[in-house]
């Protein structure tokens, strides 16, 4: 048993979990939305802590990070559970696990989860395939270690956090690519079960904390690729800031969405475009290899700093973050 963080007592038995922006009333011997937190006699218990899911070594750039370590590996760890339901989700095994069932995975203290990636020569930890912010009691346990043995700590993340939680998190995370699904409350209602203004508060609240920011958009056609709205979302991160990357990835139908098309190179392109006629230095496309915007270009001389195959990367002209060609500095985590 595993004492969760940011919960109350509600009256009776129930309590509330204040870790996302759910904000679960949670009655005795019943779970939350993440499926992973459960009331037990008025504690609310972290079920999934220290129940690891899944644990790969990744080019950081599968993540995505392309302004993070570039050409380093990241530890990749999760626990089941996650506090969206996108009838999209490429890890529906992972995230929504049978809410009746004992929390599967196997036990792995935080202390092994540091040893091996260390072992395994990474950079970093990468809290990711799940959604990181409902193992959040693991993941502050790993990372605290992750940080004193000299390792980055990385959450790849829906953004679904509370405020208190997201301040917490922002004293011991280095970076977070927040998956910003859309910039339209109805899309986050009727495809994701949650709401869009808590992710943007997550966004800038981090970013304020000194936490490094990268975005994903999932492109889906039909969905949320209306160009207005792709105009309304980059100008967004463009007005936190400009040097914010930007990932654009490419959609094929899976789990519950498979009434719309996978997402073209134009529909990519078009979209790329749009965030650097907002005043966005950098954005990239992805899942469509072969394409330039998987590189990266000095915003100021337009040399390619970093070109990319995949998730392959030659970060050499990059050493120390500054184009070697004009000695513009590029905003990132170098070393």
């Amino acid at each position: 048993m595993h004492e969760a963080m940011f919960y109350r007592a509600d009256g009776g038995a129930a309590v509330v979990c204040g870790l996302c922006a759910h904000r679960c009333r949670i009655p005795a011997g019943r779970r939350g939305l993440c499926r992973v937190r459960e009331n037990r006699s008025g504690r609310l218990e972290a079920l999934s802590y220290g129940r690891l899911a899944a644990a790969h070594i990744d080019p950081i750039e599968k993540k995505p990070f392309f302004h993070v370590l570039p050409g380093s590996a990241a530890f990749s760890v999760a626990t089941v559970g996650c506090n969206m339901t996108c009838r999209h989700c490429q890890n529906a095994s992972l995230s929504q696990p049978d809410p009746a069932a004992p929390v599967p995975g196997r036990e792995v203290a935080p202390e092994a989860v540091v040893a091996a990636a260390r072992d395994g020569g990474c950079a970093s930890i990468a809290y990711t395939y799940s959604e990181p912010t409902v193992f959040y009691e693991y993941a502050r346990d790993i990372a605290l270690r992750a940080r004193a043995a000299g390792l980055r700590n990385l959450f790849v993340s829906n953004g679904y956090m509370s405020p208190e939680a997201a301040d917490e998190a922002s004293t011991w995370l280095d970076g977070a690519n927040i998956d910003l699904k859309a910039f339209d409350d109805d899309f986050y209602r009727e495809v994701c079960g949650a709401r869009l203004a808590p992710v943007l508060d997550t966004i800038a609240r981090l970013k304020e904390r000194g936490v490094w920011i990268e975005v994903t958009t999932l492109i889906i056609p039909g969905y949320n690729d209306d160009t207005a709205r792709l105009r309304e979302l980059a100008r967004y991160l463009a007005g936190l800031d400009p040097g914010l990357p930007w990932h654009l990835s490419a959609f094929f139908p899976t789990y519950r969405l498979t009434d719309a098309p996978p997402t073209t190179p134009e529909i990519l392109r078009r979209a790329r475009e749009i965030g650097r006629e907002e005043g966005l230095r950098f954005v990239y496309t992805g899942n469509v290899p072969g394409e330039e915007g998987e590189n990266t270009f000095c915003p100021s001389c337009g040399k390619v700093l970093i070109e990319r195959l995949g998730y392959r990367s030659d970060p050499e002209r990059l050493r120390g973050g500054v184009c070697p060609d004009c000695g513009e500095a590029i905003p990132g985590i170098w070393s």
